[in-house]
């Protein structure tokens, strides 16, 4: 009978399990038993695996294996294609083979320990039962009750056969009944986690010249244990629908914020699925476990943009001391003076020259999924120089009516040596609010908000009063 060796120096904790090593002949693990596999990646950590492999099967019931599947495959969404094929059972073993797996699978086993005596390197071998492998290993030898240490002696167990429930790597077991037996094709498709990608932006930020460059990146992530090899991958941005659980132990995760001010109506140029965009690598590519790639997708020069500086104060904010507005960046996604894209939900990080020419990082912003026409503001950071001080300077009701009369101070300072526009908004106006004193004319955004654009000079100050009258 052909035995496996355990080797390591004492058994008592994983991580030695972890150095040690499993003999003799076991599949390779740079072969994969993969076909021809295609793979769709959603953004919510989800993923569509087709593998087209080739069997040989005989008519009737057969049992057959299928290795190499991901690791966090959901079993419930199995399904198998194939010319007269129906599928009678199957069984994911997940359960890897790992020394502390063999150990755990060998309690009340017998098995052969093996120690070195360091000095005169003689061996010595006795057959020991084990008993327990809870966070040490206690076994019995002849008649006495023994705990292997980890204490860096030579010492090595010899197992007399794999368990069958421990796999190599991680298996889907079918039982399939087959119509006619010979070779023919089978699709395996199946959902699974660990599978995920997002968008990442790289813009430049020429600020003299009101212009940016973008380079935008697909960003691959594997933790599903399994690699995916030569496989035609296809990304699908937007959400899908998922039943609201918890899967594996972690809840599914929130949409990202967005940047968008105004949502675009404009179609990209890309090929569509429903109400989601597909975005197909161009090339196959081998996507290993743990592992994250980068494609480029979009590559954009010299597209208009420009610097805002923006503060948004509560209902009734007032504070003692001054606080800095957003810098914020601002542009279009449209195709006329603009990315001329769709952009996937992302992470946009800017950077500017310095004096030298050097590029350097100003900011980063996380957008949501954006149509092609899209106007676009992402605050990157805090102003240094620029700051604004909100007051409550007086709150009255209005003669015993249940509405109330409130002036607002906004004190703008600006220390920089450039004149700068800061965009002042109230918030918390609802919809019956009027305004009905300002030094300056306001724009309402919406029934929430009012803005002023507050013109400030170099090494200046500049000051906003406004008289609003509500119902709280």
């Amino acid at each position: 009978m052909r035995k496996f060796l355990l080797l390591g120096c004492g058994l008592a904790a994983a991580p030695l399990f972890a150095q040690s090593a499993i003999e003799p002949v076991l599949p390779s693990p740079s072969r994969t038993a993969q076909g021809d596999v295609a793979v769709t990646i959603y953004n919510q950590d989800r993923a569509l695996v087709q593998d087209r492999r080739e069997l040989t099967l005989p008519a009737g019931r057969s049992r057959q294996e299928f290795p190499d599947v991901s690791a966090q495959i959901r079993p419930e969404t199995v399904t198998l294609t194939g010319n007269g094929i129906g599928i009678v059972e199957q069984n994911f073993d997940f359960d890897l083979l790992t020394p502390a797996a063999m150990m755990q699978k060998a309690v009340g086993e017998t098995v052969t320990l093996v120690r070195i005596n360091p000095a005169s390197g003689a061996e010595t071998r006795e057959r020991a039962r084990i008993l327990a492998a809870n966070g040490g290993v206690v076994m019995q030898i002849g008649d006495r009750i023994e705990v292997l240490r980890d204490d860096g002696l030579p010492t090595r167990v010899i197992f007399d056969r794999v368990p069958e429930q421990l796999r190599a790597r991680p298996t889907l077991s079918v039982t399939l009944d087959a119509a006619h037996g010979g070779r023919q094709p089978v699709t395996l498709n199946y959902l699974t986690g660990g599978l995920g990608w997002s968008a990442d932006y790289v813009a430049l930020f020429d600020e003299p010249n009101g212009k940016m460059n973008v380079q935008g990146w697909i960003t691959l992530t594997n933790r599903s244990g399994t690699a995916f090899t030569n496989a035609r991958t296809l990304l699908v941005a937007g959400d899908v629908n998922p039943v609201q659980q918890r899967y594996r132990g972690y809840a599914l995760p929130p949409p990202p914020p967005g940047g968008m001010v105004r949502a675009g109506t404009e179609s990209a140029g890309r090929e569509r699925l429903g109400g989601f965009y597909l975005y197909p690598l161009a090339e196959r590519t081998t996507i290993a476990d743990k592992q994250t790639k980068q494609v480029s997708f979009l590559d954009v020069s010299g597209a208009p943009a420009d610097r805002a500086y923006e503060y948004r104060n509560p209902w009734l904010g007032t504070v003692d001391q001054p606080q800095s507005a957003s810098s914020v960046i601002r542009f279009s996604t449209g195709r006329a003076g603009g990315l001329g894209d769709a952009l996937p939900a992302g992470t946009v990080r800017v950077y500017q020259r310095d004096a030298r020419g050097n590029p350097q990082f100003v900011g980063e912003h996380a957008i949501g999924h954006t149509p092609m026409g899209s106007s676009m503001s992402l605050a990157t950071g805090e102003a240094f120089d620029i700051k604004v001080r909100p007051v409550v300077a007086e709150r009255t009701r209005v003669n015993t009516s249940p509405r109330w009369r409130t002036r607002m101070l906004y004190e703008v300072s600006n220390a920089s040596a450039v004149p700068v526009v800061v965009e002042v908004v109230q918030q918390g106006l609802g919809g019956d609010t009027r305004i009905t004193d300002e030094t300056m004319k306001s724009e309402r955004l919406n029934a929430d908000e009012a803005l002023w654009r507050v013109s400030v000079p170099a090494n200046g100050r500049a000051a906003l009063s406004a008289t609003f009258d509500t119902r709280y």
